[in-house]
């Protein structure tokens, strides 16, 4: 079996929920006891500064919080990016752990100031979405998600309400075609 962490789920169109509809999800971890990501493109629309203070100078723009998925949302999740950073290095910034390319997840106990001066970009997720052994593979199979790579501007992107199009339409072959499925195809 290949593991997807580090990879994008896309949710198809016939995915749905307030959630999942027209999600695209990074996958923090996975294995056969389950996986976990965070849903990159749902702003919720609360500055970072209200639960976080110390970190809302610091995150991208649109500095607000991400709905990360339905799982823990009295909980905070951080991406990051490192300039010249890369997970198949040794050396990861204190606090840091590399996922993909120069993305990784940040430790938000540790202090800004330890930490900022390695990163260029940040975002902060309430909550994360998360599957039991086996379910995400089921809902794969089941055409609930496209999986496929990422970029690091996917992660930092100022305008989340587009990359759902974004990430289809650089897709290869009819996978691109998706991006142009209506909102409503009863609407057509």
């Amino acid at each position: 079996m290949d593991f997807l962490a580090g990879r994008l789920l896309v949710a198809t169109p016939r995915t749905g929920g307030d959630i999942f509809r027209r999600s695209v999800v990074l996958l923090l971890h996975h294995d056969e006891d389950g996986a976990h990501g965070l849903v990159l493109n749902k702003p919720i629309g609360a500055p970072v500064g209200r639960v976080l203070p110390a970190w809302h100078e610091h995150v991208s723009e649109p500095a607000q919080l991400f709905q990360g998925g339905p799982v823990g949302l009295d909980t905070a999740l951080g991406l990051v990016t490192v300039p010249g950073g890369s997970h198949e290095t040794d050396s990861e910034p204190l606090g840091i752990r590399l996922l993909f390319g120069s993305v990784g997840v940040v430790d938000l106990d540790v202090p800004p100031e330890v930490v900022m001066s390695a990163v260029a970009g940040m975002r902060v997720f309430a909550g994360y979405s998360g599957w039991s052994g086996g379910q995400l593979e089921s809902e794969i199979d089941d055409d609930g998600w496209y999986v496929v790579d990422p970029e690091v501007h996917d992660v930092f992107t100022q305008h989340p309400e587009d990359l759902w199009r974004e990430v289809l339409r650089r897709q290869p072959g009819r996978l691109a075609w998706v991006a142009t499925y209506p909102d409503d195809p009863t609407q057509n």
